[in-house]
């Protein structure tokens, strides 16, 4: 599910206007690409035999470790506690660093309640052209996306059959593009699309951003019936993610 590098160059190259041979037509900044990273973890059980007290300091300690990079990188938390067996938490992080990712992860292992943390899934890719907002900005243009805005994110880890890559450019074109004109019939949600062909086995990370979990449903019901469904690799995990703020995630917790 995704749109074309196609069909993006000839949107943008759309509704152009002549100007006045005395000016310079006016340029956008060039954009950067970003990293993308969804860490997952669960919680050992041994964490909820801890007294109160302990651990009200432990999430004190992490929260304070994990809002030091609020400045540096997009940051959004999700619980995962009573959707999934796999996972209790996740973190979505956007930026331009992955030493910062890294330097993070890292740090918040190193907490008290980090020592409690074993991470379950790990992905990362990298955005094209369509980009997510920096914390400073609140615009959204046809270059940057808001992110982070629903109450549920559901993310589908994505290959493809070889029998994808037999077919010609102009045939997986089309099929894209099926996907994508299903996908804007959902007002609702918003659907992200990143790169990860390099840094796993998956080729992208598609996620879906939405207040109503019934829509998502309807659409991955229609979704699975276009022919380029079919030539996805089955069996990869989808994971529910509810949004909170991380201190109504760490006391899910318990």
């Amino acid at each position: 599910m995704g749109i074309s590098e196609k069909d993006k160059d000839e949107a943008e190259n759309a509704g152009l206007r002549l100007v006045a041979d005395n000016k310079e037509p006016r340029k956008s900044p060039p954009v950067e690409k970003q990293f993308v990273n969804f860490i997952f973890f669960r919680v050992n059980p041994e964490w909820r035999r801890l007294n109160t007290e302990t651990k009200k300091v432990f999430k004190s300690e992490f929260r304070k470790v994990f809002n030091e990079y609020q400045k540096d990188m997009l940051l959004y938390s999700y619980s995962l506690v009573g959707f999934d067996s796999k996972a209790d938490l996740m973190f979505w992080r956007v930026g331009s660093s992955l030493d910062l990712v890294q330097e993070m992860t890292a740090r918040l292992y190193r907490t008290n309640l980090g020592s409690y943390l074993e991470t379950t899934d790990n992905y990362l890719s990298v955005t094209r052209k369509m980009m997510f907002v920096p914390p400073s900005s609140v615009s959204e243009d046809r270059r940057h996306v808001v992110a982070g805005g629903k109450k549920y994110h559901f993310l589908f880890p994505c290959s493809k059959h070889s029998d994808w890559y037999e077919k010609s450019e102009e045939e997986r074109e089309a099929l894209i593009k099926e996907n994508f004109m299903v996908g804007k019939k959902f007002q609702n949600i918003k659907i992200h699309m990143t790169h990860a062909f390099g840094f796993s086995e998956q080729e992208y990370l598609i996620s879906f951003e939405t207040d109503e979990p019934k829509d998502f449903l309807a659409l991955a019901e229609e979704l699975r019936r276009t022919p380029a469904s079919k030539l996805t690799i089955r069996g990869m995990p989808i994971y529910t993610c509810r949004l909170m703020e991380l201190s109504e995630c760490l006391g899910s917790l318990g």
